[in-house]
């Protein structure tokens, strides 16, 4: 625990808004959202629970704004991965890795996300469902530019590779990272390409190799 001297540091608003989130992330991830309190978070902060209350009104605010974060960044990097090339194989392969590296970046708050004890509530799984859809769209878009199916097939086509990809993403963080990750992400990506490289292009092309 910090000393009361460390808690009574005046930080500009955002700075310690960063820090409580901080905080407030190790122990939703070490505790799960049900067994943390706010004393709980205050004081791996180091800060009393008023001050804590000054920028979040309870504990769900507090979860929502560290859910809305990791959302944000995982749908930007879905999205950077679209722009990173104009070729499909390639494309595929980037968004395997958008998983990928978002989960080995965040170590175990990527379960904030996709394995929360508070999804039931209805802001935590409406935030869930929209970053998903936001997630979908951004691969869809890509889908319908390039190919000749409408809008409802590529956005099933799209969401069959965002949940292979988050699946596989969990699973090898869940074995301990046995595969090496470029190695992993290789394997999806050839999985996937191998069945959505069959859907015609504009002109009856396909773009990239087989």
């Amino acid at each position: 625990m910090n000393s009361a001297g460390e808690g009574r540091v005046r930080l500009p608003r955002s700075e310690r808004r960063a820090q409580l989130l901080q905080a407030a992330q190790e122990v939703f991830v070490s505790r799960g959202y049900h067994a943390t309190s706010m004393d709980d978070i205050a004081d791996r902060a180091g800060v009393s629970k008023p001050v804590l209350y000054q920028h979040f009104t309870s504990k769900l605010d507090l979860y929502l704004a560290l859910l809305d974060g990791r959302a944000t960044e995982l749908v930007a990097r879905i999205r950077e991965a679209m722009d990173r090339s104009e070729d499909n194989k390639e494309r595929v392969n980037q968004a395997m890795r958008a998983y990928f590296d978002f989960v080995d970046a965040q170590g175990e708050a990527f379960r904030l996300v996709f394995e929360s004890d508070q999804r039931n509530d209805p802001a935590v799984a409406e935030r869930v469902l929209r970053m998903e859809a936001e997630c979908v769209a951004a691969l869809s878009d890509t889908i319908m530019a390039d190919t000749q199916v409408d809008k409802d097939r590529a956005e099933m086509l799209a969401t069959g590779l965002v949940g292979a990809a988050e699946v596989a993403a969990r699973k090898w963080i869940a074995s301990g990272r046995v595969v090496p990750k470029d190695e992993a992400i290789q394997l999806m990506a050839t999985l996937a390409w191998r069945g959505i490289s069959h859907f015609p292009l504009e002109g009856g092309a396909e773009s990239g190799n087989e």
